[in-house]
């Protein structure tokens, strides 16, 4: 299949998340015999050196609530390409790749990792109504409509008329060949020896929790407890709290953004893997815990036992063998509590990074992400060619 992938608003290469996935997910394509061709914008450094082939377009003046007005050259890049399939990323002031789709008679695959339908109290569904036509949701519907099929880690974040047969509901991934046991690589922290160390890696933002965790190491110093260390590593609003949180208090290191290449090594050189995640610092997240976390499945891979919030969707993802990491958000010691029970396991901790590492393998690879990709695209490029 030809295919144009559609992520303007994603800076590739990168260290978000989103940057993260629009590359694996390129790449899992092109190895899987498909002709990529990625637009997106430029990130800092070279494009990835893999199958797939990247092209310099950004939303106008970098803003992505502009990224509609480059809906021409969308199309005019599509049609050049004879694409069989155009996936686009969605975003609410998007819809450019759907369009080219349909002008160009390609299959249409929309992407969708955030809300489309609008949380209880939303602003943007208020200033919405105020237009009295609902412009903005007319419009999301209209995209939701046109598209052949909708990927999604979370069907519950897409319109109610969307049909079951027209979603792919399917998690994002991990490198699990690069993030693994062992990986070696320099790191930027020192491991304190006799320690257990803990890892925080991603965004810093409110809902990610970061926080927490600094917070978690405190509660333990007060009471005594000197061997379990932190590391955080990433950048984000929240992480000038976080370091206020830390001030005076050994045994936490904050690093600053790290390449992805680097972020297997970093993974390696620690013995848990924290996504201390706040769902109450997000309204969206009052339809339902939809993100599917990079973090999550880049700790399984690098065979760390997991220590994040008993909600339910990340207690699915995890599955039973793996629920000793699991703790209770609104109990004030619940994290420093779960740190402190797999710190005290080594052997708990062993088989934990055993068995997630497996699961990460066979269920949450990029290339398994690809693959189920593939098989639910591959009927609408036949259906549009033939």
């Amino acid at each position: 299949m030809r295919i144009v992938y559609c992520a303007l608003d994603q800076r590739v290469p990168g260290t978000t998340g989103g940057s993260v996935h629009v590359s694996a997910v390129a790449e899992g394509l092109a190895s899987l015999g498909h002709e990529v061709s990625v637009l997106a914008a430029r990130g800092a450094g070279p494009a990835p050196a893999g199958r797939a082939r990247y092209h310099s377009l950004a939303p106008p003046l970098g803003v992505r609530h502009l990224r509609l007005l480059r809906a021409g050259a969308v199309c005019t890049f599509a049609r050049r390409a004879n694409a069989d399939v155009v996936i686009e990323r969605y975003h609410n002031f998007g819809g450019e790749g759907v369009r080219a789709a349909r002008a160009i008679g390609a299959a249409a695959v929309l992407e969708v990792n955030a809300p489309i339908i609008d949380y209880p109290g939303s602003w943007k569904a208020r200033l919405d109504k105020a237009a009295l036509v609902e412009p903005m949701r007319r419009w999301r519907d209209w995209q939701c409509r046109h598209a052949d099929l909708i990927v999604t880690p979370a069907a519950e974040v897409l319109p109610p008329f969307v049909p079951r047969a027209r979603i792919l509901e399917t998690e994002w991934g991990a490198d699990t060949d690069a993030f693994a046991p062992g990986a070696s690589g320099p790191v930027p922290f020192a491991r304190r020896r006799g320690a257990v160390l803990a890892v925080f890696a991603g965004a810093f933002r409110p809902w990610h929790g970061a926080v927490h965790l600094v917070r978690a190491v405190r509660q333990l110093r007060l009471e005594g407890q000197l061997d379990i260390d932190a590391v955080l590593v990433g950048e984000g609003p929240e992480l000038a709290p976080a370091r206020k949180e830390a001030a005076g208090l050994d045994g936490v290191t904050f690093t600053g953004p790290v390449a992805h290449a680097e972020m297997p090594a970093c993974l390696a050189a620690a013995d848990l893997g924290v996504a201390p995640f706040d769902v109450a610092a997000h309204p969206p997240l009052q339809l339902g815990f939809y993100w599917s976390p990079l973090k999550v499945f880049e700790y399984m891979a690098s065979g760390l036992p997991v220590v994040a919030p008993a909600i339910p969707r990340l207690a699915g993802i995890l599955g039973p063998d793996l629920a000793s990491g699991l703790y209770d958000p609104n109990a004030p010691r619940g994290l420093a509590d779960a740190l402190l029970r797999l710190a005290a396991n080594r052997s708990e901790r062993e088989r934990m990074g055993k068995v997630g590492r497996e699961r990460a393998c066979r269920e949450f690879s990029w290339s398994a992400h690809c693959r189920r990709l593939e098989e639910a695209i591959a009927p609408l490029a036949r259906r549009r060619t033939a």
